[in-house]
């Protein structure tokens, strides 16, 4: 059996929520409460977060899509609607790489195909030092905040603290693992571009992480393409009536 640990709601069409870099499952649990009048959602937990385990502070995402698909395949998950924020939209890419037709639909969420650059990797490098140095809870209070726009901290100070406690549910292999794994992904813009289902992608304006000249480069390859003025890296959160409304109206067109 998988050790993959997920909560789901629901019943119908399945949706796969993955969640991001400092997340867990739980963090879509407003959307899961919503859209489950409709559809089956489900929200995983990537190993190393909340209560799935990891063996060590290595994965590939390749190796996460493969765990992600047997779970799938035994919990009686067929053509699914798949949508990832950040980290877990890279997921989604080397799921829909390794499953093709076998998903319905994708989304990414303040996400990208690309492969990091240079100077990000090198970023990367440096997030596994401190990670190391400094161990989880010190690493997730710096770095969660900094995900919002500095206007709205204040305006989102309940949100950020529920997101820096539920971060702290990661261990330090699991984000030491991801964040290399995010580090040596490759990239998967053909992957995208050529997957002939219904595609949506959400950024934000504000986007520290992922420049929105970045997200903007995707249009070609996406079917619904959405910008959120003002917003940061977490639009689920910052923007959550808006964000929502755009995830039930993509998935309500794929089951008409």
């Amino acid at each position: 059996m998988s050790a993959i640990h997920f909560f789901e709601k629901g019943k119908g069409q399945p949706v796969v929520l993955i969640h991001g870099f400092c997340e867990i499952g739980e963090m879509w649990r407003g959307f899961a409460e919503v859209l489950s009048t409709d559809f089956r959602v489900i929200c995983p937990d990537l190993p190393g977060c909340g209560g799935s385990p990891i063996s060590s502070n290595s994965i590939s995402l390749e190796e996460v899509a493969i765990l992600l698909e047997e779970w799938m395949e035994e919990n009686n998950i067929q053509d699914p609607i798949v949508i990832g924020h950040s980290l877990g939209g890279y997921v989604t890419l080397a799921l829909l790489e390794l499953m093709g037709s076998k998903l319905k639909a994708v989304g990414l969420f303040h996400s990208t195909a690309f492969a990091d650059d240079e100077e990000k990797k090198g970023m990367r490098d440096r997030t596994v030092i401190f990670l190391k140095k400094h161990g989880v809870n010190t690493f997730v209070t710096s770095f969660v905040p900094p995900l919002f726009p500095e206007e709205r901290r204040d305006e989102l100070a309940n949100e950020i603290n529920q997101a820096i406690a539920q971060a702290k549910n990661c261990s330090l292999d699991g984000l030491i693992a991801f964040t290399k794994a995010m580090r040596d992904r490759k990239d998967r813009f053909e992957v995208l571009e050529n997957f002939s289902g219904l595609k949506l992608m959400i950024a934000g304006t504000l986007d520290g992480a992922v420049k929105i000249d970045a997200s903007r480069k995707h249009k070609s390859a996406i079917t619904d393409y959405f910008e959120l003025e003002d917003t940061g890296h977490v639009g689920m959160i910052e923007r959550k009536e808006e964000t929502l409304k755009m995830v039930r109206e993509f998935c309500e067109r794929i089951i008409q």
